[in-house]
């Protein structure tokens, strides 16, 4: 029988293939489709999904301090312009490449906690989060001719990513997970309701359709699953599964697209991800030592 751990590993796993999954489909749908009508399409899917899930458990019933609410719809902000501009990353970069940079997102959430939370880091965590931005400077490679505005809009990705995720840190505990997921999957319908006048409206075809449906289906599932994941198993021990998603970026990229990262992309990845997983390792022995008895 399975530990708690190992479940949790398998959740993750499983849920980072269902978003890398989901974001292939969307790079597939940018020729079918025009952007913002991608965005309400598949906002209009995930927010039926979701609000029928917190309908079913309830959650409308739960109260939520305004402090919190106000959190939530800062979150619902940041999330929902990452969305843009890692769309618009996606669609002209890469998809292990962007995936990749993404990876970073460990290290600069562990530096904004340091910043603006009061969080404590270490001299030796300090130096992973150089080292790895070293890492992402390798895959951008912000020479001349091979930093374009897409690799910026990347970065802005994750300045973004990491507002958000510092703004989920700031909640109470109390408010539900499915609300929040929820609230940012209309804002993410509404934008592309927004963003959908200035295009001419394509009825989706059939394949479009299907496209559709697919990457609906995945981001609600690796949303379920990474949750699952995280509830199953011990955080420390599960969330360095969460970089098996340049895994299947990477086949998914030669597979569906032809794209394989060059050597300096590889060893860039490589440095994200290794100083990455360095800082889950010092997290948790930070966590260890505090628990420790204090001798008498």
């Amino acid at each position: 029988m399975l530990s708690d751990n190992a479940r949790g590993a398998l959740l993750m796993m499983a849920g980072m293939a269902s978003f890398t999954l989901s974001d292939a489909i969307m790079k597939l749908l940018a020729s079918e489709l025009p952007l913002f009508q991608t965005l309400l399409w598949r906002g209009l899917a995930v927010s039926l999904v979701l609000g029928l899930l917190v309908w079913r458990r309830g959650v409308f019933r739960i109260a939520i301090a305004r402090g919190d609410r106000w959190l939530v719809a800062l979150r619902t902000l940041a999330d929902t312009a990452a969305t843009w501009f890692f769309l618009q990353a996606l669609y002209h970069t890469p998809i292990a490449n962007l995936t990749a940079i993404m990876q970073a997102l460990p290290l600069t959430v562990t530096l904004g906690g340091a910043l603006f939370l009061g969080e404590r880091v270490g001299w030796q965590r300090m130096t992973a989060i150089g080292v790895g931005f070293l890492g992402v400077l390798l895959i951008a490679r912000p020479e001349a001719g091979g930093f374009d505005i897409y690799a910026v809009y990347a970065l802005i990705c994750i300045g973004l990513v990491t507002a958000r995720d510092l703004l989920t840190r700031r909640m109470s505990r109390s408010v539900p997970s499915l609300m929040v997921a929820l609230a940012n999957a209309a804002a993410v319908m509404v934008f592309g309701l927004a963003g959908s006048v200035t295009e001419v409206f394509v009825t989706p075809a059939p394949y479009a359709a299907m496209l559709l449906a697919g990457t609906s289906l995945f981001i609600v599932g690796g949303y379920v699953l990474t949750v699952s994941a995280v509830r199953t198993g011990e955080l420390g021990f599960v969330t360095p599964f969460r970089y098996t998603g340049l895994i299947w970026a990477l086949v998914l990229g030669f597979v569906l697209f032809a794209e394989w990262p060059d050597t300096l992309t590889q060893l860039g990845a490589a440095l994200v991800v290794g100083t990455g997983l360095f800082t889950f390792y010092r997290e948790r022995v930070t966590v260890r030592r505090g628990r420790a008895p204090i001798p008498r």
